[in-house]
């Protein structure tokens, strides 16, 4: 009887550490929910990139930036535009949007770019190109998001076959 009832609380005990690991991983290893802020915002455009011609070079300008999150899905529709004190560029953005924090996403998309002034510089070339993107955002506060992004215009300056690369960043409001 003796042998029994040790082998008893040897299971009891052994169940009541092992189901709270087995039983619950949701709790144990919480996946992190990242944010679904929708916003707009602005902040710096530099381009680090050149076409090879005149006034293909890397231009500095800023940016203004806007993300819809589409409600129960990874996928956001996103607008940006970047500018010089020439033109702009404007473009249209889906992305797929992955959390990797609380409040805080990484996110891949593709898109166009539509320059305004064929010819003049903006951060991200001075052609109409198709544009691949990735970057981070994060919500600081209730209403805050930083975003910050890198963007690559496949094709991007005229009479060139070279792509710009541009590196943005800003603040946004939540809405």
């Amino acid at each position: 009887m003796k042998l029994s009832l040790k082998a008893a609380t040897i299971s009891a005990l052994s169940a009541l550490v092992i189901a709270p690991i087995v039983g619950a991983p949701g709790k144990a290893f919480a996946q992190p929910t990242g944010t679904n802020a929708s916003y707009i915002g602005g902040g710096i455009a530099a381009g680090v990139t050149n076409g090879g011609q005149t006034g293909d070079a890397a231009t500095f300008g800023g940016n203004l930036q806007a993300r819809y999150a589409i409600p129960n899905t990874p996928v956001s529709a996103r607008g940006a535009i970047l500018f010089s004190n020439e033109t702009s560029a404007i473009m249209p953005i889906v992305s797929y949007d992955l959390p990797v924090f609380n409040n805080t996403n990484v996110y891949v998309g593709g898109g166009y770019s539509f320059v305004e002034q064929n010819g003049k510089p903006t951060p991200l070339g001075n052609r109409n190109s198709f544009v691949l993107t990735t970057g981070v955002e994060t919500q600081v506060a209730r209403d805050i998001i930083l975003y910050s992004d890198a963007k690559l215009g496949i094709r991007a300056y005229e009479n060139s076959p070279a792509s710009a690369v541009s590196f943005q960043a800003g603040a946004a409001y939540r809405f």
